[in-house]
């Protein structure tokens, strides 16, 4: 039974005949003729710069009408009758998805989470209600473990590793009102850059949280 079948590559072909099977590479040009070579090669390049900008498109933010920021905070457990005022006050700037939590204990943490694609108003609002309502923010989580429209406040979930300690002057500079999202969000990633040592068991070690590629 013979088979017919070619694999075009920068380098050659492969393929297969009846009554024989046998494997031949040699030049694009040899077989295809320098100028359809070329031509071939060129379409490749154009389908792989394509790719590439499809990747890069990924990374844009949908506009917040399409999808909105979804906001979720751990409460004190004081604030348990109070839940359905704040959740009103949570999600004043509009175009928001606001979940509030009982903690179980007094005091949560003072650690916020911002998506790389919250835009600015909506993040120091909220900013605003983590220190009325927390107690302040004494560390951010680093983009890379938090969805692109997703908030945390007084959030447990991540490990000491992903976070960052902020100082109040640097949440004072991320709060300035006359940042825009794109200053803002630049701000809030040069304030959560990862360590690459982190101290364990009385060591200096490798920090298993690390996202090279984020950093």
């Amino acid at each position: 039974m013979g088979c017919v079948g070619a694999v075009l590559a920068k380098t050659g072909f492969a393929f297969c005949s009846s009554g024989k099977e046998w494997w031949e590479r040699t030049s694009c040009e040899t077989i295809l003729g320098d100028m359809t070579c070329r031509r071939l090669l060129t379409i490749v390049v154009w389908v792989f710069t394509g790719v590439l900008f499809c990747g890069a498109g990924a990374l844009e933010c949908p506009s917040i009408e399409s999808k909105p920021v979804k906001i979720e905070a751990w409460m004190s457990k004081r604030y348990g009758k109070d839940l359905k005022q704040l959740r009103k006050e949570f999600a004043a700037m509009g175009n928001t998805r606001v979940t509030l939590w009982i903690y179980p204990a007094e005091n949560p943490s003072k650690t916020v989470a911002i998506g790389r694609c919250v835009p600015a108003y909506i993040a120091r609002h909220t900013l605003r209600k983590a220190q009325e309502y927390s107690g302040g923010v004494n560390a951010l989580v680093h983009q890379g473990f938090v969805s692109s429209h997703w908030v945390g406040v007084s959030t447990s979930l991540f490990a000491e590793t992903s976070l960052s300690p902020i100082t109040g002057q640097q949440l004072t500079h991320l709060m300035d009102d006359s940042l825009d999202t794109s200053e803002f969000q630049l701000l809030y990633r040069q304030f959560t850059i990862q360590k690459k040592k982190v101290k364990a068991f009385g060591l200096m070690l490798n920090n298993p949280q690390l996202l090279k590629e984020f950093n």
